[in-house]
């Protein structure tokens, strides 16, 4: 289990050892832990003192963004990127906040890419209470994923102008790809506007007026980029459909001129093998010039059934 603390008060900023920040009165203390084991249960009960349902929702395995009131204070789940590896149904990493009067709890399995930033304000004494500290992890958290929602439509956008049979396959992948990681986030950005918004209208003192103005934009942005989502998610499903047409009306096309080329044979195989019987009577066995005669034959009957598909305009795409 490894962590951070800060304790802020009239503007100025401390990083005390975890310990040592439990308890102090100040304007923000903000207390992190970075864990993927029990021991932050037992810290966070012991140590900490905080109630086994304050516990469990900053520890749970498996989150989904939530806010919850608790008393005076609320229990928030956020998502947002991270710089490890994440499972490819799992594209958010967590974070975990107990908010009350001016303390602060969070809790990260994975690390936050958001985390920086935002210490960097506390850190600069641009963050003075819980509100300003959760409505900036908001803010990072959305900003950060913005041009990354971004990046999957133009994507999309450059696919649907390469849409050709012969980079069917290839497009596939990327349309796949992009789907994907569209349904991955779509999965936790519409809960986590609704969390978003519940947090700004909720009546508690550690909210500011410009605190619930912030999480409004960061639950603004959050909306626009599910929407973004779901049309992208539609249009990737529209594409692939698109892409899945022109390679079966590839296969049809090729499968065409094979049956072409098995009918213009079909007919010169019945002759060359009624003809090239080992059996006596074959007519014309035994004038020189039989062989070109039934050359000459089967090239004129090829020229004239290739001429019928020709004429049907078989080979018409």
């Amino acid at each position: 289990m490894s962590g951070f603390a800060y304790v802020v008060e009239d503007g100025k900023v401390e990083s005390p050892p975890l310990k040592q920040a439990l308890g102090r009165r100040a304007g923000l203390v903000w207390i992190h832990l970075t864990t993927n084991d029990e021991r932050a249960q037992l810290w966070l009960g012991g140590e900490a003192g905080l109630s086994p349902y304050i516990i469990e929702a900053l520890t749970a395995a498996e989150t989904r963004p939530r806010c919850d009131s608790v008393g005076e204070g609320a229990v928030i789940n956020l998502r947002g990127l991270s710089s490890e590896e994440l499972a490819t149904s799992d594209l958010l990493a967590s974070i975990r906040i107990y908010a009350h009067g001016g303390c602060v709890f969070s809790v990260t399995r994975k690390a936050l890419n958001a985390l920086h930033p935002v210490r960097e304000l506390v850190e600069t004494g641009k963050i003075l209470d819980p509100g300003d500290l959760i409505a900036a992890l908001a803010q990072a958290i959305t900003e950060e994923l913005d041009p990354v929602v971004a990046d999957l439509g133009d994507s999309l956008d450059d696919c649907e102008e390469q849409i050709s049979a012969g980079k069917a396959f290839e497009l596939r992948r990327t349309v796949n790809r992009v789907r994907s990681q569209a349904i991955g986030f779509r999965r936790f950005l519409n809960p986590q506007r609704a969390a978003i918004e519940k947090l700004a209208a909720m009546p508690s003192d550690w909210l500011g007026d410009d605190d619930r103005l912030h999480l409004s934009s960061a639950a603004d942005r959050a909306a626009r980029m599910a929407e973004e989502l779901e049309s992208i998610r539609e249009r990737a499903a529209l594409t692939h459909e698109t892409l899945t047409d022109l390679r079966a009306e590839q296969l049809d096309q090729r499968s065409l001129i094979v049956a072409v080329a098995a009918m213009v044979f079909l007919p010169l195989t019945f002759i060359t093998g009624l003809l090239g019987m080992n059996v006596a009577g074959i007519p014309y066995a035994h004038e020189p010039w039989a062989f070109w005669g039934v050359f000459w034959l089967c090239v004129v009957m090829a020229v004239a059934i290739a001429f019928y598909f020709i004429r049907r305009h078989w080979f018409e795409r």
